[in-house]
């Protein structure tokens, strides 16, 4: 505010010192300029070296001015281009038909006031704070948040899961397996060699990382001696795990004795796996595989697995097995506990 009324100090001394202090006498030649009155501020100092008379005289437009003499300071013009000659910092010119010429101050106070109005306006206005969120602010319980009592949300484990952090659904169902890793001890039947008795142990779906491999084995053997099998499997689901359908191509080794006969070598093949709920509570699987394919020796061993889950971790589970060779054809079924680790 003081560098503006500064401004306005200087500005007005500076105008009324160059132009206003100085008496004009108008002397007009044609009859339209017959009056001219001349506005000189009574405040305005006076210098000595303005003491000296100076006429301003001025013609109508269009018409030769007329001869002025002994002006020290003088300018002939056309009315027209006196006014557009001084710039409007420093006169305001105002014309009329009756010949009136008036030459008045530009108010410096109106222009300081624009100045500091434009430096207002171009002032930055501060930024609002921006609003807590609701959680910092009212601090309320996850179960105060849903509405739901604290019962209800510690007998809910997904309710906790998603309160601690949201899961990202598509990559659970593409990697999260609709199956799981099961450990299998049981009973089994061969009704092909006398419905002699024996016991299958084994592992399913070991999974190797978060991809679609896994190693799965097995241990089966009569009571009598006559029936044997053992061997491992490494098997890619080519779908993603989360798909209640998935095909898997497997690879591995098995050895088989029945009776007199004896073989062992590569077995290939593939699983269908059909999962009726996630995690493991329901599924059935068909498996076909060759041992040594190829040889005299070749096996074919047809596979069904019927799985359902009595608890959490635990489910029973029923195999069918199918084994056909050029020397017999043999069967087994068992029931067998899974436990899901």
């Amino acid at each position: 505010m003081q560098a503006l009324k500064a401004l306005n100090e200087s500005g007005l001394n500076h105008l009324q010192k160059g132009i206003l202090g100085i008496s004009l006498t108008l002397a007009v030649a044609a009859p339209a300029w017959s009056e001219t009155s001349l506005l000189t501020p009574s405040t305005a100092p006076k210098d000595p070296a303005l003491d000296q008379k100076a006429e301003l005289t001025i013609a109508p437009a269009g018409e030769p001015a007329p001869l002025v003499q002994n002006l020290p300071l003088s300018t002939v013009a056309p009315a027209e281009s006196l006014v557009q000659s001084h710039s409007a910092a420093d006169l305001r010119a105002v014309t009329s038909k009756n010949s009136t010429l008036k030459i008045e101050p530009l108010q410096v106070n109106s222009i300081a006031s624009d100045i500091e109005e434009q430096q207002v306006s171009q002032t930055q206005p501060t930024p609002a704070a921006s609003p807590k969120p609701q959680s910092e602010t009212t601090g309320n319980s996850p179960a105060q948040q849903l509405d739901l009592s604290p019962e209800i949300i510690e007998g809910s484990p997904v309710l906790q899961r998603w309160l601690k952090q949201v899961p990202n659904v598509l990559d659970e169902i593409r990697n999260d397996p609709s199956f799981r890793t099961r450990l299998r001890l049981g009973y089994s039947q061969f009704p092909s060699t006398n419905q002699a008795a024996g016991f299958n142990v084994g592992v399913e779906d070991v999974f190797i990382g978060r991809t679609g491999l896994t190693v799965s084995g097995d241990y089966q053997r009569s009571f009598n001696g006559k029936r044997e099998a053992y061997g491992a499997d490494l098997r890619y689901y080519v779908l993603p795990l989360g798909s209640y359908v998935n095909i898997a191509p497997q690879v591995g080794y098995r050895n088989l004795t029945t009776g007199n006969f004896s073989t062992d070598g590569v077995n290939v093949g593939a699983r269908l796996m059909l999962a009726l709920s996630r995690t493991g509570a329901a599924d059935i699987s068909l498996t076909q595989s060759f041992v040594s394919p190829g040889s005299n020796d070749e096996v074919g061993i047809t596979s069904l697995s019927v799985g359902y889950a009595v608890t959490r971790n635990l489910r029973l589970s029923t195999d069918i097995q199918k084994q056909n060779s050029r020397e017999a054809k043999d069967s087994r079924v068992g029931i067998v506990l899974e436990l899901m680790p």
